[in-house]
């Protein structure tokens, strides 16, 4: 299932794991993070993993950095990246966010990064499911 923000395609990959495109030459503010985790809270009552895929070049606010990812069902976050500068971006925030413990993983999108993204968030939920 397909969805539109007024920044970005949402596509419902499985009742767990969310695909998120950002469009280009976004800045994404405050206020899109409170439409985006408004759609997260009506969509996911459950644990759930976000597929982050950076096709598109955009950056965050640094009260996003310090804020985004931090929906108490959000349990595992795949970044698919494509360029070095969406690489650096994507560390960056990794790296100022190192305290919250974030369950991310990095994949390189010409790599075949989609698919093991994908593939890893899956294996991230079931791992919740045995437990």
């Amino acid at each position: 299932m397909k969805y539109r923000l007024s920044f970005a395609d949402l596509n419902l990959l499985s009742e767990d794991i969310i695909e998120v495109i950002i469009d280009e030459g976004v800045e994404f503010s405050l206020e899109m993070m409170d439409e985006y985790d408004q759609f997260l809270s009506q969509h996911f009552h459950h644990d759930f993993g976000v597929l982050i895929n950076r096709v598109h070049q955009y950056s965050y606010s640094y009260e996003v950095q310090l804020s985004i990812a931090s929906h108490e069902n959000l349990k595992a976050i795949g970044v698919v990246n494509y360029s070095e500068q969406s690489k650096r971006s994507t560390e960056k925030i990794k790296k100022l966010r190192a305290m919250d413990g974030w369950n991310l993983q990095e994949f390189s999108g010409v790599e075949m990064g989609w698919q093991k993204a994908f593939s890893w968030l899956q294996q991230e939920l079931e791992k919740l499911k045995v437990s």
